[in-house]
């Protein structure tokens, strides 16, 4: 059954002057370690491609965020939330903390799908919500 979905369009131009303006800063709020080490190589090997992996990332989270039905509130945090690949190349969603946990006590499962171009990058997330999955896990945002 699905429990929210969501959606996020970011331009690029406004992550290049986020990140113009508060540098490797910007990217350390949004990126979760293993997401950070992927995005310093690739922008060491060309900047252009980091700041679109930096904005899909951005996009993801968002997107994520609106289908859980918070937004940016605990226990959503863009540290929390990292965007990883599959072996297949699929993109997935890992959740870490205190949002994993109430992702769990919720049985909740989430699907994305990111993409970008030049000037933008957009994500679609699906939660579903599987019946006799749920946690019994309190903690913040516990309902």
């Amino acid at each position: 059954m699905i429990y929210g979905i969501g959606t996020d369009i970011c331009d690029v131009r406004r992550v290049r002057a986020s990140f113009e303006r508060h540098g490797e800063r910007f990217a350390q709020k949004i990126l979760s370690d293993a997401e950070l080490a992927t995005w310093k190589a690739r922008s060491a090997r060309w900047p252009e491609r980091g700041l679109r992996y930096l904005a899909t990332r951005f996009s993801a989270k968002e997107a994520f965020s609106k289908a859980i039905g918070m937004g940016m509130r605990l226990p959503m945090t863009w540290r929390n939330c990292e965007i990883t690949k599959a072996p297949s190349g699929k993109p997935e969603i890992v959740l870490h903390g205190a949002l994993k946990e109430w992702f769990k006590a919720r049985g909740l499962t989430a699907h994305v799908s990111v993409t970008d171009e030049t000037d933008y990058a957009a994500s679609f997330v699906v939660v579903e919500h599987n019946p006799g999955t749920e946690t019994n896990a309190v903690g913040p945002g516990s309902q």
